[in-house]
């Protein structure tokens, strides 16, 4: 037996009355009494002293039934005594004064501490226990002094290291320290780069480790780790930037081998023929990187030297004593010296002198004549080839022939290919051929360099060339004014209701007949003269929201070409149907006899589109006679509960009407039929035993039906056998047994 106690309660207070056979007189108890439990002879058991919790939870007692002789005549039967606690110990610090100490910047919690502003604080911390929610809850005091130390756990400066540099390796560059002896650092880089020449060692000074090559490398970021012994950060990490400076360790780099300008032959003095820009791969905008340009040779030095000028700090080259005669000396070739302060490269500079665009293209006719073209000619299709030639230096830009249209074709239909080579013309067909539009191109083609011509010289007459082109008709199919129409009506409206209008031309000029295509389900019908398209049946967006059909134009007459176009036409919905029940309930039941008032949960839908507010339908019953047994509830916009209002139905089928309704506009409402099934039930499902179940027989009817049916079976295989005797043959077996055994399956 275990009984409870609170600790802390009065002596003498009764613990359970003990009873034993008659044969027992008195009653003896054992165990850890510890001279608080006793119990009287007539089996009263108590305790005399309050008991404490802290000096022993449990009591481990036994106790005994004696007779007259002191011999035990039932048990001994074990107690427990299990001693609960009461909150009657204060709780109490450990020491009646604490010291402790915090680094400047630590991780904050409710300030930043500052050793200079404050280098100490005082606190007062007390304890209480209960969660200092009970107003007999103990509490304790003590003191906490804490110092403010400066924390040196900081950002070095950024680092500057002059490259290439030859002093041994490795360099300290900084350090960094964690405020407590015993860190363990590491250096953590930035991104992957492909070498990392730093290292840190156990005393947090950092190095390089090699020299670095600014060109490869300007600037390193990286972060300083400081560890405990169990590797766990004891700060976030330091970042560290080094940057390396330049020095002048790289001559100038010429662009390429040679450099080629052109002059032409009529160049005034002082204009810029071309730039040399050399590089250098040093630190730009410094000292290191600063070039100086100065030509130190011309070839030819014809007809004198010294013809060309270069910019000292920019690389320009200008003409500086006289234009130049490409007959004369048709290539100049200049040795340029390019330096920095430490380095110097010599470059080399091509100057070709071009000729001057002085005479203009002449085409080898003025008149190209005439051209027929059907107006569905394939576009990319050459009309025509037409042809220019340039007294101008070949293959420069003086003798180049560009054509173009200057007149006949405001539309673009044709443009003009010019060959490189031969600076041949091709006109081709760029954009479609309209003969509805224009019949007859009068085209006036004007042949041009991309070089300007020099001054003093224009462009003329033989310069340019005429051209006819006259367009025939092909009939064309009718054209929509556009592939897709679209439409939204109501699905309700009226039929013979306008739903929509389409429109095509011919290009002919033809009439043209509209019909439609795709109508399946017989919807539409479309006016064959002015295009309108009309409803002739009941629209519903249950069955298709998104009606697609085509619509063809057909040309009355000609070739009776036609063209489609797709007519999109969307139902908007109204409330046209009722609510219904979300599925068929059929296995709803209760356990009879029902015990207490139950509920079952339906959910209801509706086919009609609930797009800007979700589904609200209200339930009640359909029939006020029912009111009585029933009740309906709604529990939310969907579902509802159907619960019995008492307990005494009979075990049978229940077939309940509930009236659902959308409320929407107009409101519609629909009544469905719950069939509820009051039945025994085991394990809770329905259970009928098979002599109670409508239409299944008992056992003893399965037996009587058997042996009848044995019967029946022997009466017939004796007439059969009889029969068979009888005509003394085998005819007719068949169809005697057919004819006996068809009766009995009916």
């Amino acid at each position: 037996m275990t009984f409870s106690i609170f600790e802390g309660q009065g002596p003498s207070q009764i613990i359970f009355q003990f009873k034993a056979s008659p044969l027992a007189v008195t009653f003896k108890l054992t165990g850890e009494t510890d001279d608080i439990f006793q119990i009287q002879p007539d089996g009263l058991l108590y305790y005399s002293k309050a008991l404490d919790r802290e000096t022993r939870a449990v009591h481990k007692l036994q106790v005994s039934a004696l007779d007259a002789h002191g011999n035990t005549v039932e048990g001994p039967v074990p107690i427990t005594i299990e001693v609960k606690d009461i909150n009657d110990n204060r709780p109490v610090f450990l020491q009646s004064k604490y010291e402790g100490s915090v680094r400047q910047n630590s991780r904050p919690g409710s300030q930043d501490l500052d050793p200079l502003k404050n280098p100490s604080y005082k606190l007062v911390v007390s304890v209480e226990d209960m969660g200092g929610q009970n107003e007999h809850s103990f509490s304790d005091t003590t003191s906490v002094d804490i110092m403010v130390k400066e924390n040196i756990w900081k950002t070095p400066e950024p680092v500057e290291i002059e490259e290439n540099s030859t002093n041994p390796y490795p360099i300290k560059i900084t350090q960094v320290r964690w405020n407590e002896p015993g860190a363990l650092y590491s250096l953590v880089e930035e991104g992957k780069p492909s070498k990392f020449p730093f290292l840190i060692d156990q005393e947090g000074d950092i190095y390089v480790t090699q020299p670095l090559d600014r060109e490869e490398k300007d600037a390193y970021v990286f972060y300083a780790v400081a560890r405990d012994e169990h590797s766990k950060p004891l700060a976030l990490p330091l970042k560290i930037q080094v940057k390396v400076k330049d020095i002048n360790d790289n001559p100038p780099i010429c662009p390429s081998t040679v450099t080629v300008l052109e002059v032409q032959e009529n160049e005034e003095i002082g204009n810029s023929i071309g730039t040399l820009i050399a590089h250098d791969m040093d630190e730009e905008n410094t000292i290191n990187s600063v070039l100086g340009y100065r030509i130190v040779d011309q070839t030819p030095k014809v007809p004198r030297d010294g013809l060309f000028l270069v910019q000292a700090y920019s690389g320009m080259f200008q003409l500086a004593l006289q234009s130049l005669r490409k007959r004369d000396t048709p290539q100049y070739n200049l040795t340029v010296e390019v330096s920095d302060k430490d380095f110097k490269t010599l470059c080399f500079v091509q100057i070709n002198v071009i000729d001057i665009n002085d005479q203009i293209p002449i085409f080898e006719k003025s008149d190209y004549g005439n051209l027929t073209l059907p107006e569905d000619t394939a576009i990319g299709t050459v009309i025509l080839t037409i042809q220019a030639t340039d007294a101008d230096e070949p293959y420069t830009g003086s003798s180049k022939i560009l054509y173009r249209i200057t007149q006949g074709d405001s539309e673009g239909h044709l443009e003009i290919e010019t060959d490189p080579e031969t600076n041949t013309g091709y006109v081709k067909v760029k954009k479609p051929l309209d003969f509805e539009a224009a019949d007859v191109y009068n085209i006036v083609f004007q042949a041009e360099n991309p070089e300007p011509l020099v001054f003093g010289v224009q462009y003329n007459a033989s310069s340019s060339a005429t051209f006819r082109l006259t367009v025939t008709d092909v009939n064309e199919a009718p054209q929509f004014s556009q592939q897709l129409y679209q439409a939204k009506v109501r699905e309700d409206v009226a039929k013979g209701t306008k739903v929509g209008n389409v429109t095509a031309k011919d290009p002919e000029g033809l009439d043209i007949s509209y019909s439609l295509r795709g109508d399946k389900r017989g919807w539409l019908k479309i006016d064959p003269v002015t295009g309108e398209i009309f409803s002739v049946a009941p629209l519903d967006r249950e069955a298709e929201s998104l009606y697609r059909v085509q619509v063809v134009a057909t040309e009355v007459g000609g070739s009776s070409l036609s063209s489609v176009a797709q007519f999109h036409l969307t139902l908007m919905d109204v409330n046209d149907n009722p609510p219904r029940l979300v599925k068929e309930y059929t296995g709803l039941f209760f356990c009879y006899p029902l015990k207490a008032p139950g509920s079952l949960i339906f959910e209801a839908t509706d086919d009609d589109q609930q797009l800007f507010r979700g589904r609200h339908f209200t339930f009640s019953l359909g029939s006020e006679s029912l009111q009585k047994d029933w009740e309906v509830s709604k529990i939310n916009g969907t579902h509802a509960r159907l619960s019995t209002k008492h307990t005494g139905f009979e075990e049978r089928v229940y077939h309940i009407p509930v009236r659902i309704n959308d409320g929407g506009r107009p409101p519609l409402e629909g009544i469905v039929s719950l069939p509820v099934t009051f039945c025994k039930c085991v394990e809770d499902r329905c259970f009928q035993p098979a002599d109670h179940m409508p239409g299944i027989p008992t056992v003893g009817m399965t037996v009587g039906i058997l042996l009848t049916t044995f019967l029946v079976i022997g009466i017939i295989l004796a007439v059969v056998f009889f029969q068979i005797k009888k005509n003394k043959g085998q005819h007719n077996v068949e169809s005697a047994q057919a004819s006996e055994v068809k009766p009995l399956r009916n």
